[in-house]
């Protein structure tokens, strides 16, 4: 099975970072030009553990439907999400949060796994892991941007 690694460093605390990164409000925003929406489950707010959320999006030249479930949460160290129902055969998202001295360090661990055979091990290792590496990447970069300057406030309800 694919994994996805990823350490960012983010300049802001470790409750904004993580609140940022299970905000509905938030993923919405930064997945925009992807027209990622919620249609289903949690479609507003701060996802809690044993909710979900149905998101539809355009990836990959086809609008697509992915439901996850947020299966764990130690708040504000770690979030876990897993597939209910979408085009892959698996999928876990471990999102974990460490604070150090002048921030927070982000680790995603991105698992996946299509239902193809051979052709689908190729396009694992070929194309859909670079899409996906580049997809959390992107994603990572607007948390990055919002915690570290006065937008959180907006998707967090907070003034």
């Amino acid at each position: 099975m694919p994994v996805i690694k990823l350490t960012t460093f983010i300049a802001a605390p470790v409750d904004r970072v993580f609140d940022l990164s299970r905000s509905i409000d938030f993923h919405k925003y930064s997945m925009n030009k992807y027209g990622e929406k919620p249609v289903d489950g949690r479609i507003t707010g701060l996802i809690e553990e044993n909710e979900s959320v149905t998101w539809s999006a355009k990836h990959l030249f086809k609008t697509r439907r992915l439901t996850v479930r947020i299966s764990k949460i130690q708040k504000p160290d770690l979030f876990i999400d897993e597939l209910v129902k979408g085009d892959f055969h698996k999928l876990t998202h471990e999102h974990h949060f460490k604070t150090i001295e002048n921030g927070t360090i982000m680790i995603d661990q991105f698992y996946f796994e299509i239902h193809y055979n051979i052709l689908g091990s190729v396009l694992n290792r070929i194309y859909l892991t670079n899409y996906l590496k580049n997809l959390l990447v992107e994603r990572n970069k607007s948390i990055k941007e919002a915690a570290e300057s006065n937008r959180w406030k907006h998707y967090l309800h907070q003034k």
